[in-house]
């Protein structure tokens, strides 16, 4: 799925600039790498604010349209205003196709309600962690991770190694092969177990 959004260049920049930006209805930002300098931008921010509500447009490659130009481009990181509902700074990144990036993709998981842990064994799934940072060329990004739960029991766990990535994917820190998610009994289940077994002693 390709995202495009518009953004426009601007010439004024600090707080006060920022302040009368965001006065008007726009959200001042910034985007930056590649052989390009730095390049001060602004959009429109009920547009962007309905973009950002999209899992999509964390972790994608976005299309930016830049006074008639477009690039590639990855979300890097929003400020959000503490307390009312305002994108103040928003940053973007230049994607070059032939180098690797670096970027969360989010973990969509499947099959937990009929994996024997929770269908046989009354377990609940954990799921430890909700999105992995992965490594990969631009045309090989993902806009998610699919783990599939279908075989776990409870007590296992799944591990980073365990995921089948699509081509070219992978994880940044294949070293630490972290869990993903597991399989636990709930508390009352695993004490009424303990008794049990203490009794038929």
């Amino acid at each position: 799925m390709q995202i495009e959004f518009e953004a426009s260049k601007r010439e004024e920049q600090g707080t006060g600039a920022s302040r009368r930006l965001r006065r008007a209805g726009r959200v001042p930002g910034i985007v930056y790498g590649g052989e390009a300098r730095p390049q001060a931008v602004s959009m429109d921010h009920n547009g962007i604010w309905q973009q950002l509500r999209q899992e999509a447009f964390h972790s994608s490659v976005l299309s930016m349209k830049l006074d008639g130009a477009t690039q590639p481009v990855l979300l890097r990181d929003v400020q959000m205003h503490p307390v009312r509902p305002q994108i103040l700074h928003i940053d973007f990144q230049r994607v070059d196709a032939t180098h690797r990036i670096h970027v969360k993709v989010p973990l969509h998981y499947i099959n937990a309600d009929v994996c024997p842990g929770v269908k046989l064994q009354g377990g609940i799934v954990s799921h430890v962690m909700t999105e992995l940072d992965v490594s990969c060329l631009p045309g090989d990004l993902p806009e998610f991770i699919e783990v599939d739960l279908k075989e776990m029991a409870t007590g296992h766990s799944l591990h980073v190694s365990g995921l089948k990535l699509p081509q070219g994917v992978e994880p940044v820190n294949k070293a630490e092969d972290p869990v993903v998610a597991n399989v636990l009994l709930p508390k009352g289940a695993a004490a009424g177990e303990e008794g049990a077994e203490g009794a038929a002693q």
